[in-house]
């Protein structure tokens, strides 16, 4: 048996691929650099304050942080990350098998189709991108205030702040949108496919070590606590690996093929079907619903009505993270999306059909309609065992505090732990499948994968 990282040694020694990952370095690096170039006209010292004293709401700050990759905490150009774009590929997604027009337009020319949809996907995440930035402003200038503090960005339309306003809204969009830039040249002159991927990856690594430190600075707790986080780390990456390769192979039958004046018997086969179809899309979904509360709640933290302004602090409270409320949603709701976003993906692949045209046959059932029947139960049968670890991976930090004692700033590391690593080992599993791709390709034997 080959060692794990016997090709590592060809990597340098291939011109192309060298060259594509310095790109892909070179790039990450430029991002982890313009992450740090702050929103025009933001008050640093608010932002401080505001980092020390989060109180209820810092899971729902680590969240946001979590996706923007870090960028949330210093309230950078970055702050919204790829975060827009992913929103508008999900609708998008989700819109081709509701309205029909769009599913013939995918299904009579697929390689249009894509095009048409990547098109649009830019063309949505411009709007997607000016309402999670004005909603990230209002939900942090609320916070600030409930807390005693400033706003920490003077934006609004009016009171002359119509020019200040504007052009906070534009530089983060723009922030975005060269992220989004930065993660496709990835994808085209370096590593193939993982721009976006590698761009949330590079964030959530880069927090890994301050996330870790915070934990040190408690001198009582800071062994224990460190030995629970990195056995914590293991278990989870241990259980994420474990259902990411989890596979249910269905029996398949394919027709002999003819040689010469001689038909071959058929040939047995399997379909392989995941456990995990959705990934980590799930937990994006519903985070991004329960945010609406908190977003439409901050518009009226100051209103002069009291009921109102109640609700409101209520509502963001509840929608902040940290209430029982807030968790049990995110699970179900997790959960939900799983099924949902499976089944959308599945009905696209559309496995009755393409058998049938390859005259393949599951033994005992029908071909066509009657297969892909046949094979979507299965597929939510096996989903379901995904389903419910996804939601606990989503609500992991809530049975961390269940469990132990921590603030919610400690918290924030379990929630990087966990739904973060569910990113990592994705990241970093088709990273290693690219390379070794590469290398097939450029005519090395050696894999770096364990056969």
């Amino acid at each position: 048996m080959k060692s794990t990282f016997s090709a590592w040694r060809y990597l340098w020694k291939s011109q192309d691929i060298r060259k594509k990952l310095l790109v892909t370095l070179g790039l990450l690096v430029i991002y982890r650099l313009a992450a740090n170039v702050p929103v025009p006209g933001i008050n640093t010292v608010a932002l401080s304050n505001l980092r020390a004293n989060l109180g209820a709401s810092g899971t729902f700050f680590d969240f946001l942080d979590l996706l923007s990759g870090g960028t949330v905490s210093s309230f950078s150009l970055l702050a919204m990350g790829v975060y827009p774009y992913i929103t508008a590929q999900i609708i998008l997604q989700l819109l081709v098998p509701i309205i029909p027009a769009l599913q013939r337009r995918m299904e009579d020319d697929p390689r249009e189709g894509r095009k048409w949809m990547e098109k649009w996907t830019y063309y949505l995440a411009v709007p997607m991108a000016a309402l999670s930035a004005i909603g990230q402003i209002n939900i942090f200038n609320s916070i600030s205030i409930r807390g005693g503090g400033v706003p920490i960005l003077n934006f609004g339309f009016t009171q002359g702040l119509i020019l200040p306003s504007i052009a906070m809204l534009l530089s983060m969009i723009a922030g975005t949108m060269f992220a989004i830039w930065l993660g496709e040249l990835i994808s085209e002159y370096g590593i193939r496919g993982q721009g976006l991927s590698l761009i949330i990856f590079a964030g959530i690594v880069a927090k890994m070590p301050s996330n870790f430190r915070s934990i040190l600075l408690d001198e009582q707790t800071r062994w224990f606590m460190l030995f629970f986080t990195i056995v914590l780390i293991i278990l989870t990456i241990f259980a994420i690996v474990y259902v990411q390769q989890g596979r249910r192979n269905v029996p398949v039958m394919y027709p002999g093929r003819r040689m010469g004046n001689r038909m071959s018997m058929p040939v047995k086969g399997t379909l392989p079907l995941m456990v995990n179809m959705a990934g980590m899309i799930p937990l994006i979904f519903s985070s991004a619903f329960l945010q609406f509360p908190a977003i439409i709640a901050s518009y009226f933290a100051s209103s002069k009505i009291e009921w109102v302004a109640a609700l409101s602090v209520k509502t963001s409270e509840i929608f902040g993270g940290s209430s029982w409320v807030y968790w049990l949603l995110y699970f179900l709701m997790v959960v939900g999306f799983t099924f949902f976003y499976t089944d959308v993906l599945f009905a696209q692949q559309n496995y009755g059909d393409n058998l049938k045209k390859m005259g393949a046959q599951i033994p005992g059932v029908n071909r066509g309609a009657p297969t892909q029947k046949y094979l979507t139960k299965v597929q939510r049968r096996i989903t379901l065992p995904g389903a419910l670890f996804l939601g606990l991976v989503a609500i992991l930090p809530f049975l961390v505090q269940l469990v132990l004692p921590v603030g919610n700033r400690t918290s924030g590391l379990f929630l990087v732990s966990s739904a973060g690593l569910l990113i990592v080992v994705g990241v970093v599993r088709d990273t290693f499948l690219n390379i070794d791709a590469e290398l097939k390709l450029h005519g090395y034997e050696d894999s770096l994968l364990v056969r």
